[in-house]
């Protein structure tokens, strides 16, 4: 038994079925209103935590249970040999592209974070480190349940041609969708502005896409000219190869896995057994949305506490300011303006994943941390020399926990205490 049935919008409650082929966004989500997102309906098996041997390192073999697209597929009649053999076969594409594959990523306690935050030997900072994973980052996991889908509706006789892929990104997301659709051989359009490197575009080049750089056109309304061309790719037929999940829901089903993945980390004989608090970055707030609520279904809450930098804060005003996660959309979360900051890969001007973030603060009771730009900075330095590869984006979790740690709130002062960081991604 599979434990999701179905798709609910969390702003409008409109409901899609689960064998919806492609259910990307809310059917109520238009060009004037994309203030919507599908949140995944669920039985309660979802909630049960098993830790133990793990059967597959592979966290899309290992979690199919709990998985959107393997729930559809299995309801179309394909049977879990047959899915398991699906990702076996793109994981080894994957691994002759990128060199790695999709495996349990490292969950250790950094003695050198410890020691220089001053933990004791019973406390300290534990680490989930995913700057080794897939494109150097953990936007591969939102990614590949999304290629996944598209394999097995191929594989049901439900899709004849492919339509492109598509993503408006010029950071890690960008690499990850590429790294995917070459594995794949399936077309994508990479939408990036302007301004992007000629040596990332080269990256690009070398991995197939076709690159379109977006300049503002005269009637564009404020905002990102790569996403305005980005959603109009997808309203001409191409699928939401993205990272966020009022674009497409399904980026919100594999990024999970790193939430249950550490939920059994966290209770694994070489683990912390517990967990005051989890810092991590926000930036289009998917990761964090995925991560707490991967934690949350496995029955494991510690604090998650999502990180901005000062420079770019819409989550925390938001959450200062929203009564509820459906509080009015355009009000509680107007884009930041002229956001800034060492961690460029944060800096979305809207945190699009907001709803699902604030949910598992709420869930888990956490809080929003705005992180001074000399902690982004320092965090960054600490991370290197602790021997983590990581970018400042990357490290921008590691930048909260600095800035809680020089509050006077007991717990977070207390030598004893047990958190952890995610290293999010390598170093460009």
């Amino acid at each position: 038994m599979h434990a999701v049935f179905g798709w609910e919008c969390a702003v409008c409650a409109a409901k899609v079925d689960l064998l919806e082929p492609m259910p990307w966004r809310c059917p109520n989500s238009s060009p004037t209103d994309r203030h919507h997102v599908l949140q995944m309906l669920q039985t309660g098996d979802a909630s049960v935590v098993s830790p133990g041997p793990m059967e597959s390192t592979n966290p899309f073999a290992r979690f199919d249970h709990r998985l959107a697209w393997a729930a559809r597929a299995a309801a179309r009649g394909m049977t879990s040999a047959a899915r398991a053999a699906l990702v076996a076969e793109l994981d080894e594409a994957v691994r002759a592209v990128d060199g790695v594959g999709f495996v349990t990523t490292p969950f250790e306690r950094s003695s050198e974070l410890s020691d220089r935050l001053g933990f004791s030997s019973d406390g300290g900072v534990w680490v989930k480190d995913e700057t080794g994973g897939v494109g150097g980052s953990q936007k591969a996991r939102h990614l590949f349940g999304i290629l996944l889908h598209l394999r097995s509706l191929e594989l049901l006789g439900e899709l004849d041609e492919r339509p492109p892929l598509a993503i408006a990104s010029c950071g890690n997301a960008a690499l990850a969708a590429a790294t995917l659709a070459k594995a794949a051989d399936w077309p994508i359009d990479v939408y990036v502005p302007t301004w992007m490197s000629d040596g990332f575009g080269r990256r690009l080049d070398a991995l197939g896409a076709t690159i379109h750089r977006c300049e503002r056109r005269d009637d564009d309304p404020p905002g990102d000219p790569a996403m305005f061309r980005f959603r109009e790719a997808v309203d001409a037929g191409a699928v939401p190869f993205t990272v966020q999940g009022p674009e497409n829901a399904l980026c919100l089903d594999g990024g999970r896995t790193i939430g249950w993945e550490l939920a059994e980390q966290i209770v694994a004989p070489t683990g912390p057994g517990e967990l005051a608090a989890v810092y991590v970055q926000v930036g289009g707030g998917a990761f964090a949305s995925c991560l707490g609520a991967g934690l949350v279904e496995s029955g494991r809450r510690p604090m998650l506490m999502a990180v901005q930098a000062a420079g770019c804060a819409p989550l925390d005003r938001a959450w200062r300011m929203a009564a509820t996660p459906t509080s009015d959309w355009s009000e509680v979360m107007a884009p930041w303006p002229d956001p800034t900051s060492l961690a460029d890969g944060i800096l979305d001007d809207e945190t699009y994943d907001w709803i699902g973030v604030l949910d598992a603060i709420r869930a888990t009771g956490g809080d929003t941390v705005v992180a001074s730009e000399s902690n982004i900075e320092r965090a960054h330095e600490v991370a290197l020399d602790a021997g983590f590869d990581a970018s400042p984006t990357g490290t921008a979790g590691l930048a909260g926990l600095l800035e809680h740690r020089a509050s006077a709130d007991p717990w977070l002062g207390g030598p004893n205490t047990r958190v952890a960081v995610v290293m999010s991604g390598v170093t460009r």
